[in-house]
């Protein structure tokens, strides 16, 4: 089957050509799985906050109109319903704010997609990470942690085989997947710990 170079928003794999421009996924089976996946995986503290945007296919942050929104700018996000049901763009992000302590641990490039299995560094900083959800970053090979510390300034640490951690609490949107990462809770614990290790190692 001839696909596009788009990717569905559940499984990752690319679209049919036969897809609609603002078809999200490929098939119904997919479709009804994301939403189900969405609504049991997805924390509240994230889904109950009106911090929500819509995200193109080149990561570009938009609103649920379609028109370009902005980490900083609160009238450009809406909730997490509207944010879900809209066609435009590829996918969702959440916006990182300074109202309260929310943050993402960004780990590339450290899980294998035929395998699931992740690479020992990312796998320490997960088990370092403690209980808080976990997700499969849009790309399929990296993963987004989510938790609670106090960041007021983002940090990218370069690891020595050109791998890299971002560190983010404000000022910036995620994109978000819904794929929770094994056993993952829904909801958000105190990673702080694992954060003064990761810069205290830089």
């Amino acid at each position: 089957m001839k696909t596009t170079s788009r990717p569905c928003e559940h499984c990752g794999n690319d679209l049919p050509l036969t897809a609609r421009q603002h078809a999200r996924y490929c098939d119904t089976r997919c479709r009804s799985r994301a939403f189900r996946a969405q609504k049991t995986a997805l924390p509240t503290e994230l889904t109950t906050r009106d911090r929500w945007v819509r995200r193109s296919a080149e990561k570009v942050p938009l609103t649920v109109a379609g028109m370009a929104a902005s980490s900083t700018d609160p009238r450009t996000w809406s909730d997490y319903e509207s944010a879900r049901k809209s066609t435009h763009g590829v996918g969702t992000g959440f916006v990182l704010s300074d109202a309260d302590d929310v943050v993402c641990i960004d780990l590339d490039h450290c899980l294998n997609t035929l395998t699931g299995r992740l690479a020992p560094w990312a796998a320490a900083i997960v088990r370092d990470a403690g209980t808080t959800y976990v997700e499969v970053s849009p790309s399929g090979d990296g993963l987004h942690i989510w938790g609670r510390a106090d960041v007021r300034q983002g940090r990218r640490i370069r690891r020595p085989d050109g791998t890299a951690v971002e560190i983010y609490g404000t000022g910036r949107y995620i994109a978000m997947t819904g794929r929770r990462h094994g056993n993952a809770p829904s909801l958000l614990g105190d990673v702080s710990r694992v954060i003064r290790a990761l810069t205290a190692s830089r």
